[in-house]
């Protein structure tokens, strides 16, 4: 009986080994040569060289000199550690009532009557890193208004930072809320709280 147990354990260890520990240490290897910044989670840093986020997960802006990200349920807001959608289906009346309150809210800061989606819904993740540049036109008077500069000068800032569809063809052009704040203020003086 021994003599068919041992060629299993050989095996297991032997998969354990490539599969568990060389294959890892090799793709780490490959991406850390190849991928450097991708593979250390596309860290941003400003000029100091301190990380002030990623490139890859969203964080709350809430100050109106900022382009504010899509709204988040990840915990209490763009909680990496609570990454989650809502949940709520599309007939469930709290996302309703929720939705109903943003777009109010944000016609009347706005004045406009058609708002793009992701100014009133979450992503799937919660930690959606971007905006659609039709929400971020939506923001530039407000951005503006609160920096003192003119909308020009905001949505030239916005437009530098607007990413194309993935490979052309692939999602939906959107605009880096993080790197476009952080724009801002190298172009403009940081807005005071408000």
């Amino acid at each position: 009986m021994l003599n068919h147990i041992r060629p299993a354990v050989v095996m297991i260890a032997l998969f354990t080994g490539v599969l568990g520990v060389a294959y890892p240490f090799a793709v780490t290897g490959v991406a850390q040569a190849a991928f450097h910044d991708q593979a250390d989670g596309s860290l941003v840093r400003d000029k100091a060289g301190r990380v002030v986020g990623s490139a890859l997960i969203g964080q709350s802006f809430a100050q109106p000199g900022y382009l504010h990200p899509r709204p988040s349920a990840a915990g209490d807001g763009y909680d990496a550690s609570a990454s989650s959608g809502s949940n709520l289906g599309p007939l469930n009346p709290d996302l309703i009532a929720r939705v109903k309150t943003d777009a109010d809210a944000f016609r009347a800061e706005t004045g406009v009557k058609v708002i793009p989606a992701d100014a009133v819904t979450t992503s799937a993740s919660g930690l959606d890193p971007h905006t659609s540049p039709p929400y971020a036109e939506l923001q530039v008077a407000r951005i503006a208004r609160a920096r003192g500069v003119g909308e020009a000068q905001v949505r030239e800032v916005i437009r530098q930072h607007e990413e194309g569809r993935t490979f052309g063809v692939l999602g939906q052009p959107r605009v880096n809320v993080l790197l476009t704040n952080m724009a801002l203020d190298a172009r403009f003086p940081r807005p005071t709280e408000g």
